[in-house]
């Protein structure tokens, strides 16, 4: 009888080692408990964009939060405008508003390669009600798309799109979306002290690479409820959120060869994601995924050595073009040093509108013209 004991004892501990191991070495997500950031949060700011936190940023105009022990008054953590909550792990976490319908907030990231067809994928976050919330909701979700999500709206996301009218004129749809990781709508999510996962299990279609979160129910069918002895200016629902996870359930190889490929001495690789601020060399937060695979990269491979090479559309004059092309190629750099990556180990040039990938008399070809690569000098 004992030997049994002993047997279910290590399946036990096996299985929790094997879980944790899914949740670590194949997370799909950068970043994925907001430990690294681009600078501390210094305060909650109703019409402020979250710009501190690295490879995350919200999809909408509702202004999402950062909270860290780093930061001010109004976003430190454990305590903090919203109320005292340690993180879930780590120093960090999100927060944001789920329940009004003119008002939302979402918080959006680039997995780090697509969902492969027909596997099973788990997705997996942490909550906790902030102690000052005047309303708790159970409708809090995951959506995973193939294209990123952007909307000027501040009030629900949806999927939009333009239909046409007996092809004379178009009228602009707008549905809700089908969150592929949805809390049972029984459960409602109020508990303050403490921090609850919000999970699921599904079969990607393929080309899902874009993760959401928030409520994308309708007021009355998010389960809202109100709470006792709280009192904020927004009446709304308000949640930390911590730990995101994307895992493979049917194979982890194939995430992991994404990560781990090693481009070859001479070889040319274009940052498709990444955007500037307009005619400027500022790197905009949407391009901190990017950024991190390239990071990620190069620390895989420590001998590896890269030129960064910037390039202009045909618009403006030579020398505007030569100095913008070589400050974007400068910034990606400073990017990588600020990161840890050692200086010697990169180098940068600008090529102004030189050297052309497409047709400069379109905006697409103009788009594809203003890029920034990297070449590998030594690996």
């Amino acid at each position: 009888m004992k030997k049994h004991w002993i047997t279910l004892a290590c399946f036990l501990v096996l299985s929790a080692a094997i879980h944790l191991h899914s949740q670590t070495t194949g997370n799909m997500i950068y970043n994925p408990s907001f430990e690294e950031y681009l600078h501390c949060p210094v305060k909650i700011d109703a019409l402020g964009v979250m710009s501190e936190v690295e490879a995350w940023w919200q999809p909408t105009l509702g202004s999402s939060d950062y909270f860290n022990t780093c930061g001010g008054r109004e976003c430190n953590v454990p305590r903090n405008k919203m109320g005292i909550q340690n993180a879930h792990s780590g120093e960090a976490y999100c927060g944001i508003y789920c329940s009004q319908e003119l008002y939302r907030e979402y918080i959006q990231t680039e997995l780090k390669s697509p969902m492969e067809v027909g596997k099973r994928y788990r997705v997996s976050f942490w909550v906790s009600l902030a102690d000052k919330s005047p309303f708790a909701v159970a409708s809090l979700g995951a959506v995973l798309t193939p294209q990123r999500l952007e909307d000027s709206t501040r009030g629900i996301l949806m999927e939009r799109e333009v239909a046409s009218l007996d092809g004379r004129s178009e009228q602009s749809i707008a549905t809700y979306f089908e969150p592929q990781a949805l809390n049972s709508m029984d459960n409602i999510l109020d508990n303050t002290k403490d921090w609850v996962e919000v999970s699921g299990e599904f079969i990607a279609k393929g080309g899902e690479k874009f993760l959401t979160i928030g409520n994308f129910l309708s007021f009355n069918k998010s389960s809202v409820v109100a709470m006792p002895g709280t009192n904020l200016p927004l009446p709304g629902a308000y949640y930390y959120i911590d730990d995101v996870s994307v895992v493979c359930l049917d194979t982890e190889e194939a995430i992991v060869s994404q990560t781990s490929q090693s481009p070859k001495v001479g070889e040319v690789i274009t940052l498709k994601n990444l955007y500037f601020a307009t005619d400027k060399s500022q790197v905009l937060q949407q391009s901190h995924n990017e950024l991190f695979k390239l990071k990620e990269m190069l620390e895989q491979h420590p001998s590896m050595k890269i030129e960064l090479r910037g390039h202009t559309d045909n618009q403006g004059t030579v020398e505007h073009n030569q100095k913008l092309s070589e400050a974007r190629a400068r910034a990606v750099a400073r990017y990588l040093i600020d990161k840890g990556i050692d200086k010697s180990r990169l180098t940068w040039v600008g090529f102004g509108k030189s050297l052309p990938v497409a047709d400069n008399s379109t905006e697409e070809g103009r788009r594809q013209n203003r890029r920034v690569e990297y070449r590998i000098i030594a690996d």
